[in-house]
């Protein structure tokens, strides 16, 4: 594959917030630490270089991966060097979504790998393992039960249980079977058909399939996969639920931050509620609330704690209690010797956020890198956009919009009344001074028709484009397929599409190209073809 590189603002594809953090506006510093560069992850590497509890990560991780290291000598590798205080994490989370839902799932990953791989290079005296973590305890089913392939969607359609890690997958085999019929008959296909059956058909639960799925991608590549969903885990983290649940710390942390943040003309992505944590078990996930009497209810199960009982369950059972969007990211710095987070536009501006909490239980706040986004195409498409005179930078543009330029520069005749207008303009500014000289309050109602005549001329100058569009119909034709190839429902592809369609056609090729071609550190859009 070929690269090329374009600027995310020429996009218009991402928000006010991303851009800023990527510009470096000032009016953002305060929101985050270590600035995302070779120098900053220097300065990270000493801030994480007294982590604590390696032991417990390497051997949960022994755990989960028990009959997945046979022939995965990279990955154990990479668990094994975790043993290391040299050692050090980059790591991007999603949900479980089924077939790794949208591209953009898997460019995540390849941007921790290649990220974790640009920083041994640049530290040969340190360890940098790329990590997937997995959003095992999600309870927001409807976003991960479904994908598309070649603009098909594919549903999982049964009740929710619990949090999404702990659903059986038996009941896939329909969903697999359609899945797998749509990747046609070749070597990439039957080795995706494979992998897929393996991952949903074997009775794991979807934390595990996931695993699996993930795991057979990207195990050559050394990539770690962790869920937190844990008791050991947890327990690292049982300070923390105490404090947040019973005196309500992080809700006024992070409610602060949030206002600050608004307050500087950005938007807030998510809000802390006083607590920010659900109870769990495997028959269901649900919100911990305060009562007027100042005990605490599990929503909608009659389950009540006085604050003395919780702080009981909290020390006994903390795999109980699961974390929601504001405090997983505290978590996840609590147990891996981690030093940045890779996650997309809307991750990254929720995470800002988050800093002072961070702040106030003295846990270091790791470097935001937003993951490389990717528009993937082939060479015929490329040579129809130089041939239709665009580029890779007006693509982003709408349809209409590159039609409409497209006229204009093929056009023959004259399709703008711009020296008309000004004409009539000279005309009017004579009509206006004879109706003033004879009642001066005629003003505005010369002003009025001019109006009107100038609303006539913009109406008229747009329908002379759309007849001259007629004399370039099977251009603009090609201008609309090839926006929608590249677009798919007039979206990043990366956002709809799943990435079957291009294992498909390059195999683990795929992969290997992702990782290649794409810069964390750069902050660009890569189109690949």
């Amino acid at each position: 594959m070929k690269a090329t590189y374009i600027d995310y603002k020429d996009t218009n594809s991402f928000s006010k917030t991303l851009l800023g953090y990527l510009a470096g506006n000032e009016d953002l510093r305060s929101f985050y630490g270590n600035e995302p560069d070779m120098e900053g992850f220097e300065a990270q590497m000493e801030l994480k270089s007294s982590f604590a509890h390696r032991k417990i990560l390497v051997e949960t991780l022994q755990k989960q991966y028990t009959g997945l290291l046979e022939e995965a000598v990279e990955v154990e590798k990479n668990i094994n060097l975790l043993k290391e205080d040299s050692t050090f994490t980059v790591t991007t989370g999603h949900q479980l979504n089924i077939f790794t839902g949208p591209l953009y799932f898997i460019f995540k990953i390849a941007c921790a790998i290649r990220l974790a791989k640009d920083l041994k290079e640049r530290f040969p005296d340190k360890d940098f393992v790329p990590v997937y973590w997995m959003a095992t305890e999600d309870h927001d089913f409807e976003e991960i039960n479904n994908t598309r392939v070649y603009g098909k969607k594919i549903v999982w359609d049964v009740p929710r249980e619990s949090g999404t890690g702990r659903m059986d997958t038996r009941s896939m085999a329909d969903v697999v079977k359609q899945y797998c019929s749509m990747l046609g008959l070749s070597e990439n296909s039957a080795r995706l058909t494979h992998i897929v059956e393996g991952a949903y058909l074997e009775g794991r639960n979807l934390a595990d399939a996931t695993r699996f799925l993930v795991h057979q991608l990207f195990k050559t590549y050394g990539l770690v996969i962790i869920d937190a969903d844990s008791t050991a885990l947890k327990q690292l983290y049982v300070p923390i639920i105490k404090e947040d649940i019973l005196y309500e710390k992080s809700f006024q942390a992070i409610s602060n931050t949030s206002s600050l943040l608004e307050s500087s003309g950005y938007t807030a992505q998510v809000y802390a509620r006083p607590c920010n944590f659900f109870y769990l078990t495997d028959e269901f996930r649900e919100r911990i609330e305060k009562t007027a009497n100042g005990d605490f209810e599990v929503l909608h199960r009659g389950i009540y704690f006085t604050p003395q009982q919780l702080e009981g369950e909290i020390e006994s059972h903390p795999e109980r209690f699961s974390p929601n969007v504001v405090m997983r990211p505290l978590y996840q710095e609590v147990v891996l010797p981690n030093l940045a987070y890779i996650g997309g536009g809307a991750e990254i501006v929720y995470w800002l956020q988050l800093k002072a909490n961070f702040d106030q239980y003295g846990v270091p706040f790791p470097i935001l890198v937003p993951r490389n986004s990717a528009l993937i195409t082939e060479d015929n498409v490329v040579s129809k956009i130089y041939r239709l005179n665009l580029t890779f930078k007006s693509v982003f543009k709408s349809t209409t919009a590159l039609q409409n330029e497209y006229v204009r520069r093929h056009t023959t005749h004259r399709l703008h009344l711009k020296d008309e207008w000004m004409e009539l303009n000279a005309i009017f500014g004579k009509i206006k001074l004879r109706a003033h000289k004879i009642d001066p309050s005629l003003g505005p109602s010369t002003d009025a028709v001019k109006a009107r005549l100038k609303k006539a001329i913009n109406n008229l100058e747009k329908k002379l484009l759309k007849a001259d569009k007629r004399n370039h119909k099977d251009a603009l034709l090609q201008i609309e397929r090839v926006k929608e190839k590249l677009f798919p429902n007039g979206g990043l592809q990366e956002r709809t599409e799943n990435f079957a369609v291009l294992y498909v056609k390059y195999g683990e090729e795929l992969i290997e190209e992702l990782i290649n071609h794409f810069d964390p550190l750069a902050f660009k859009f890569t189109i690949l073809y």
